[in-house]
């Protein structure tokens, strides 16, 4: 059987989650639901899959250190900073190398860092399945979530036939990828039962997703193969510092998988979110009789529907008022509907073109 790598992503910024979550310590630094960073739990869902040795972190030089830190059980050269982001296609070519260096034939895992799963058992199982299959045949395989709304902000996977039962599971044909819909066609796609949303969750084999690379993404596939050639005559710091920046800048969905026909589908049979933005964290937290999630030292009177977090002891008080999100840390205090949450990422924007507050970012 082929070695198995579990490579996680986690250079995001987080932004819907500012202050607390800024530039150098993301969302996925952060214990946003849990004891431990978002980081830090998927790493620990993971093992038991494939040995710690065999889990890899894709980083930024400005989380290196907390990455690190969030990761005290992974050996330091399992924690890789990519010199500048270029989009999950270049990531998951930079994974594939890492791994690749290690085990030419081996099968591994691209996930994101920064997921809720409590179902950890049920998890484990449909990703050695999603492993199993990617072994069985020269397919991409991707975890499909079953939508449980209407949502408008992921991007959706709608299955065909059945390919083949693997470990007791039925893995099914993906007949294509669409985009984040309107509400309509979203509410078309619950109501038709053949869609899950796609969650960025993929395994593959090493040359099959090699081979991917050359049909569909010939720019890119000439540029991991310069990097490749780079690594083995300069090492990987300077090769990456010289190539990895020159790489197309594009998502691994447009690269890869809607190009690609050979892709199957685990549908996920246990608990997933994506824990967007700050209202998503409700759902996760014992609200008070009024609704209002309190985190750290925080209180409400006379007020209904409140997310209130507040840092380093610091009282946070909310009075008369409703439907709050009110995040205060030492450096910035954030106020906010709820349903202007997503609506952080153009402040941040304003921050960050104005000297004076880009520290805040």
């Amino acid at each position: 059987m082929p070695q198995r790598f579990v490579v996680i992503m986690a250079g995001g910024r987080g932004e819907r989650f500012w202050p607390q979550s800024r530039l150098a310590t993301p969302k996925h630094l952060l214990p946003i639901v849990g004891d431990k960073s978002m980081l830090a739990q998927t790493v620990d869902r993971v093992i038991g899959v494939v040995p710690r040795e065999n889990v890899i972190v894709l980083t930024t030089q400005a989380q290196l250190e907390g990455c690190q830190e969030a990761c005290p059980g992974l050996p330091a050269a399992n924690i890789v900073a990519e010199p500048m982001g270029r989009d999950t296609a270049a990531a998951t070519g930079l994974a594939m190398l890492l791994v690749k260096e290690r085990s030419p034939d081996a099968t591994f895992a691209m996930l994101p860092a920064d997921h809720v799963i409590h179902d950890v058992a049920e998890y484990q199982k449909l990703l050695q399945v999603a492993f199993g299959a990617a072994e069985q045949a020269a397919v991409l395989v991707t975890l499909g979530i079953k939508p449980l709304e209407p949502a408008t902000g992921f991007g959706y996977i709608q299955q065909g036939e059945l390919w083949r039962q693997v470990a007791g599971r039925s893995v099914m044909v993906v007949k294509r990828f669409v985009e984040k819909p309107d509400l309509a066609t979203a509410r078309a796609y619950l109501a038709s039962g053949d869609y899950f949303w796609n969650a960025g969750m993929f395994v593959w084999q090493v040359p099959v997703v090699e081979q991917a690379f050359k049909a569909h993404a010939p720019e890119l596939s000439a540029g991991l193969a310069r990097l490749e050639l780079a690594v083995h005559a300069a090492g990987w710091a300077a090769a990456l510092a010289q190539i990895y920046p020159t790489l197309p800048k594009i998502s691994v969905d447009y690269a890869l998988m809607e190009k690609s026909t050979n892709v199957v589908v685990v549908p996920a049979t246990f608990d997933w979110d994506d824990v967007g933005a700050w209202p998503a964290i409700a759902k996760h937290f014992t609200p008070d009789a009024a609704g209002n999630v309190l985190r750290g030292v925080a209180m409400v009177e006379d007020g209904q529907g409140n997310i209130i977090v507040s840092d380093d002891g610091h009282l946070t008080a909310v009075v008369g008022a409703s439907d709050l999100i009110v995040v205060h840390t030492p450096e910035a205090t954030l106020v906010c509907h709820k349903d202007k949450a997503q609506e952080i990422k153009a402040l941040l924007k304003r921050l960050a073109d104005d000297p004076a507050t880009k520290k805040f970012l």
